[in-house]
């Protein structure tokens, strides 16, 4: 009997040793029961990272980063003890308040969610010294985007929180609400850059909600790491100053450093103040909307979204392919200016190579075009036709026309350089015929390019047969971007001969600027929906090149009459930092142009 006792209170000495150790390892030793039992009174707050800022090739800023705050509400802390008084503190009516605090009531009453959306510093400054009169109201900073200089709007893009729709597609993952997200341009181009990575604190409350510190003295917190800088080409100074020069003009102007492919200027006429699209969400929609429904459409990056055709612009490549397939020869040929074959203005007549370019001559490149694409490869004309077309857009493909030139940006546009199928699937005539196509050797009819291509294709003349593609940003923090050397299987002479040409031009006059040689070319590019566009490439100086350029001037004329100013302006502008008082008429002149209303 007595060792049934000591037995029994053997047992259940035993059992309580055992629960006594569990309960000491559980309260004491185990951090993970601890945790679970205070994940009832542990706020996890997202800390928004700020995204990396955009800056020129000098340093200036574009794009930068504006705190705001937002009024965050715990409804069980929340004491209004006049409502009244609480709207007009917040400036908000009181239908809108009552829906606020419902919806985070729905949410949870002791958990935190947003009651008001983006405070200016100023309207933070206003009220910061109040906000302990509303218990359960406390603010939480975070980053909008901001355009200091209210340039490149196309170009830069803009952000916009992620919506539903967004989180739950592919793009989406790793991405929570709240987040931004780059929605066109450089923005959405280096989101990954630029996003940077969220982080976490904790922060205890005990059971009535109110704040008790730090969980763990923030061991498990992480910082939230800012995202890369872009550091771009750009000329902010010359790209502020051609913007101007575009006012209350339609088209675009884009430079680029032949040397390197660094965009100096991308100007898309007309734009708008990019800080219209940041700051609180429906204000920035309905501004979208007003943009978007612009019949100008100043939405549409048409630096690399339209394509024109380049009209006379195009005959220094046709003189180059003429040249290198020895179609052409820079010493015999001699070609008349027939009118009955096509218009032209008056000048000297007949011309060789040279002349057809400072003079334009229209006649010369419908015969110039014969004589490059039927060459005899084949005995029947139409296969010899055929074969000498693709042969042509193969070359100008060399040039990087007629293809993505691959811009850091998205939604660049092709172009189009029309080979044989082309001409299969979309002419109106059965059984085409040279003859019928006669317009793309002077730039009119098929041929379409971006301002973007025309720029790059004076790069190439500058460099004598060589281009790096065209990009704005050369470095990401202090990782510089390197870029491939692309080669044009023509001989240097003859980019020499051409440039030369391009260097003595007639039919630009205002492009002329004193002590600096411009090469260049005028264009004016027919548009069947009213006035021509004038169009204008250049390079300068014709030796060790700082610049090449296109400018095109919708419903504007003439391209000697409002591109080629346009471009000598930005040529002189970036080379001798100002514009000669002797040339300050043109700028004036260029300034009050106006084409908004030309059709």
């Amino acid at each position: 009997m007595e060792e049934r006792k000591i037995f029994i209170g053997s047992f259940f000495v035993f059992f309580a040793v055992v629960y006594l150790v569990k309960l000491l390892q559980i309260q004491v030793f185990d951090v993970n029961y601890q945790r679970k039992a205070e994940n009832n009174i542990i706020d996890k707050i997202t800390e928004y990272p700020s995204r990396g800022m955009i800056l020129d090739r000098n340093g200036e800023i574009i794009v930068r980063n504006r705190p705001v705050f937002d009024l965050m509400v715990i409804p069980k802390e929340l004491k209004i003890k006049d409502t009244t008084a609480f709207c007009e503190f917040f400036n908000i009516d009181l239908e809108f308040a009552r829906e606020k605090l419902l919806q985070a009531k729905k949410y949870s009453q002791v958990q935190p969610s947003i009651f008001l959306k983006q405070l200016s510093t100023e309207d933070f400054a206003r009220i910061q010294d109040r906000l302990a009169d509303y218990p359960g109201i406390y603010t939480s900073e975070r980053t909008i985007r901001d355009y200091p200089g209210r340039s490149l709007a196309n170009s830069v893009g803009y952000v916009k929180e992620v919506d539903k729709k967004f989180l739950e597609s592919e793009e989406g993952k790793g991405y929570r609400q709240g987040d931004l997200v780059g929605k066109s341009g450089l923005e959405r181009y280096y989101e990954k850059q630029l996003r940077g990575k969220r982080g976490v604190s904790y922060v205890v409350r005990n059971v009535k909600g109110v704040k008790k510190g730090k969980f763990h003295d923030g061991e498990f917190d992480t910082l939230p790491q800012i995202g890369s800088n872009l550091i771009t080409g750009i000329d902010l100074e010359l790209q502020q100053y051609g913007e101007k020069l575009m006012v209350n003009k339609k088209g675009a102007v884009i430079a680029v450093d032949p040397a390197t492919g660094e965009i100096l200027t991308i100007i898309s006429a007309p734009d708008y103040d990019p800080n219209l699209l940041t700051g609180e969400g429906k204000k920035s929609s309905q501004n979208f909307v007003d943009l978007a429904r612009d019949p100008n459409k100043p939405l549409f990056n048409r630096a690399i979204q339209a394509t024109y055709p380049p009209g006379s612009t195009f005959k220094t490549v046709m003189a180059l392919v003429g040249l290198h397939d020895h179609a052409l020869d820079s010493s015999t040929t001699y070609f008349s200016c027939d009118k009955s074959l096509v218009g032209c203005h008056g000048h000297p007549s007949p011309l060789n190579v040279y002349g057809s370019i400072q003079h334009s001559c229209n006649p010369f490149y419908f015969k110039a075009l014969r004589k490059i694409i039927n060459q005899g490869r084949s005995n029947d004309e139409r296969e010899d036709t055929r074969i000498g077309l693709e042969a042509w857009k193969d070359q100008m493909l060399q040039f990087g026309l007629g293809k993505k030139l691959g811009v850091d940006l998205p939604f660049e546009s092709r172009g189009i350089i029309p080979s044989p199928e082309y001409y299969d699937k979309n002419y109106y005539i059965k059984n085409w015929r040279l003859s019928n196509v006669y317009s793309i050797g002077i730039g009119q009819g098929e041929v379409l390019l971006t301002p973007l291509q025309l720029a790059n294709q004076a790069a190439c003349i500058a460099n004598q047969g060589w281009y790096i593609p065209p990009h704005l940003v050369k470095a990401i923090g202090d990782s510089v971007l390197t870029f491939e050397k692309q080669k044009i299987n023509i001989e240097k002479e003859y980019f020499d001969y051409v440039s030369r040409a391009m260097g003595n031009i007639y039919t630009a006059s205002m492009s002329k600027i004193p002590g600096l040689t411009v090469c260049g070319k005028t264009g004016t590019a027919q548009n069947p929906h009213g006035e021509d566009h004038s169009v204008f490439m250049a390079f300068s100086p014709r030796v060790n090149p700082k610049i090449a350029i296109a400018v095109y001037v919708e419903n504007a004329g003439f391209g000697g009459s409002w591109a080629a100013p346009v471009a000598s302006l930005m040529i002189e502008k970036y080379i001798n930092k100002e514009i000669s008082q002797g040339r300050k008429w043109i700028e004036t002149r260029v300034l009050n142009g106006n084409f908004m209303d030309v059709q």
